[in-house]
């Protein structure tokens, strides 16, 4: 009878604890699907939407630019899944990506020595891990982004730091995603604690808030503003838009990381960007990963 009554005790246990995990990442599902919602509507039928979601558009892209019936999955290219024209050109450029011998360096990092004989394998034993990041560090109570797992790797090891946003950094996160890619793996970002539940809010705070000599904040371009053009480009949404970097951007001319591009977004609205392995850079990624959760890993890709 004792003996039942305490696995009936291990049960229950277990359960809760089930529970109060799936309860930290309640609000955060809430926040996911409510813009999975909004951006599946207004790329229903972006020219019959015109008066709710595209005021400023012409008749004429509206037309014939615009693809409409979008679901969840199709947001993971970016502008390039709604916007007919752009697509065209990407898929011209992925017939012979820029990125491919970025791959291979990134392999070649991966398995070339210390000078104490570990390698970055020692510390990556399985490359697959591009949609774990950035995840919350329950021992250390902290966010562990791949760029700051990586430079933590070359650290302990004795070897020098590598620079955040291009270079060996953008060569080696290259294979990462190549890796996680090929292997069919998904965005799996988890919220199981207080602190990341916090952490997951901190970044949800900073994307909403409107910053800078222009008050914008990142929501009003890749939320409301979403497949909105300014100058020549359609913007980008906010689902999926971290499941393809590194990315090689024809403006740049080489592969950067996704430090990278939000430093470059957030200068553009006039604002002084997060360090890169800051806590505040961190959490705006754990927002946007999450934001991902479920859509494929594409990376490396190209964008203008």
């Amino acid at each position: 009878m004792l003996s039942k009554l305490v696995k009936s005790a291990a049960v229950i246990a277990l359960a809760m604890c089930s529970l109060n995990a799936n309860d930290f990442s309640a609000g955060a599902e809430k926040d996911r699907l409510a813009v999975i919602k909004y951006l599946e509507a207004k790329f229903a039928d972006p020219e019959k939407n015109r008066n709710t979601f595209f005021p400023y558009s012409t008749d004429e892209e509206l037309k014939n630019d615009y693809d409409k019936n979008l679901k969840h999955n199709d947001f993971g290219i970016g502008s390039y899944s709604y916007s007919k024209d752009a697509r065209s050109q990407y898929e011209a450029i992925k017939e012979m990506p820029p990125y491919e011998d970025g791959i291979e360096k990134g392999e070649e990092l991966y398995n070339k020595k210390f000078a104490n004989g570990n390698s970055l394998a020692t510390c990556f034993p399985d490359p697959t891990v591009g949609g774990i990041y950035p995840y919350f560090d329950e021992k250390k109570k902290e966010l562990v982004s791949l760029t700051s797992a990586i430079n933590d790797c070359l650290r302990a090891n004795g070897e020098k730091e590598w620079n955040t946003q291009k270079g060996d950094m953008a060569n080696f996160q290259a294979f990462i995603a190549y890796s996680t890619q090929e292997a069919g793996k998904k965005f799996d970002i988890k919220i199981e604690s207080e602190e990341a539940k916090k952490a997951y809010e901190n970044g949800k705070q900073y994307y909403y808030t409107q910053r800078g000599y222009l008050k914008l904040s990142c929501a009003e371009c890749h939320i409301q503003g979403a497949g909105q053009r300014v100058r020549n480009e359609k913007l980008s949404p906010l689902t999926g838009q971290v499941t393809h970097f590194p990315v090689y951007r024809l403006r740049w001319d080489e592969l950067g990381t996704l430090e990278r591009r939000m430093s470059g977004c957030v200068v553009d609205q006039g604002q002084v960007p997060p360090k890169d392995e800051s806590t505040q850079m961190k959490e705006l990624l754990y927002f946007l990963a999450y934001m991902s959760n479920g859509m494929a890993i594409d990376g490396p890709d190209v964008r203008k």
